[in-house]
């Protein structure tokens, strides 16, 4: 190694820590993606306890107890979320009849323009019913996959609720309970490296939070303009549905396009469509680049990547987790770097 040139022995260090880096973190995700029934709802509570963090402080600095506080938040986030499912789940019911009515309107204008290519309504039904024959299984099996998954997501959903409760609530004693853990004379670079993570996730959080509100309120102009019905309330499903990296957007938007296509029309479906593509686009983009960019400090290149990198990793949560978890690597990295000599951060 000695006869080896300086530079050359130095890019194979380096190629030797990143082979490393890269084999722990497989092993990690291995070992995450085994444990996943109990990983993912406590990565899904410490990003839910980033975000409500603040108004849990502000509870407990108006002279609340702590449970209390921790309560009322979680009620809350549950109270706003199970409200804007609801307004748009009774809009939906209330258009049901209306939107299957266009459905089979637009249904019978493609029929009748296959017709006029040489397809005729019997032959359209006829293949339906042996396609419906051929994958019948097939699709019930789907059914029946779909319900575990549902029960899954329910089950995730509540513990992770429960867990934000108790961060909540013991957050005080989170410091010293790391310190107490920490090898001798490591207390204060851990604290450290553990206050500047939990800064990057509430970063991505505010950020997420200030794109879902410009989402929404540019989602609700739109609709409103269009004099959609029950604007409001697919803007508060837009909303929600913004912290659910693309399907969220997918399923408020498809909501959105089917009021407008009951209530107003074909054609207002289509500018409805055309609103929520172009806010999308504007989302995707422009703003989470640029507006995670400064909130978790990150070069809106290296947000896009690592959003992509965490797709093809884990689906729509890697998605969701890409960029907190690396922004909390990064921030780590650092104080490992400097070797915490600025100390502890305030928190």
């Amino acid at each position: 190694m000695q006869l080896l040139p300086e530079p050359v022995r130095r890019i194979a260090q380096w190629c030797a820590a990143i082979l490393l880096v890269a084999g722990v973190g497989y092993v990690g995700i291995l070992l995450c993606g085994a444990l996943r029934t109990a990983v993912v709802p406590v990565l899904l509570a410490l990003l839910g306890t980033a975000l409500l963090g603040p108004l849990h402080r502000r509870l407990v600095d108006a002279r609340v107890n702590r449970s209390v506080a921790a309560a009322l938040t979680c009620v809350a986030v549950v109270a706003v979320v199970g409200g804007a499912v609801y307004i748009v789940v009774a809009a939906l019911i209330d258009s049901g009849d209306q939107i299957v009515a266009s459905l089979r309107r637009a249904a019978r204008g493609l029929t009748e323009h296959f017709g006029a290519a040489g397809t005729s309504l019997d032959d359209i039904l006829s293949n339906g019913r042996e396609l419906l024959a051929k994958f019948g299984g097939t699709a019930a099996s789907g059914v029946i996959s779909g319900v575990s998954v549902v029960g899954e997501t329910i089950a995730v959903a509540v513990l992770a609720l429960l867990l934000v409760f108790f961060f909540l609530r013991d957050s005080d004693r989170a410091a010293g309970t790391l310190r107490a853990l920490a090898p001798h004379g490591r207390a204060d670079i851990l604290e450290a490296m553990a206050r500047r993570a939990y800064r990057a996730v509430e970063g991505f959080m505010r950020g997420t939070t200030f794109i879902a509100f410009i989402d929404a309120v540019c989602i609700t102009v739109g609709l409103l303009v269009l004099r959609v019905p029950g604007a409001a309330g697919l803007g508060a499903l837009v909303f929600v549905g913004a912290y659910i990296p693309y399907l969220g957007a997918f399923l408020s938007g498809a909501v959105a396009v089917l009021v407008a296509l009951a209530d107003r029309g074909f054609v207002i479906a289509l500018w409805v469509l055309g609103v929520v593509l172009a806010v999308q686009v504007l989302e995707g983009h422009v703003l989470q680049p640029m507006i995670q960019s400064r909130t978790v400090q990150m070069h809106p290149a290296a947000v896009m990547l690592t959003i992509t990198a965490g797709a093809s990793v884990a689906g729509i949560l890697g998605m969701l987790l890409a960029v907190p978890l690396t922004a909390a690597a990064f921030g780590v990295a650092h104080e490992l770097r400097t070797g915490g000599a600025t100390g502890p951060p305030k928190a």
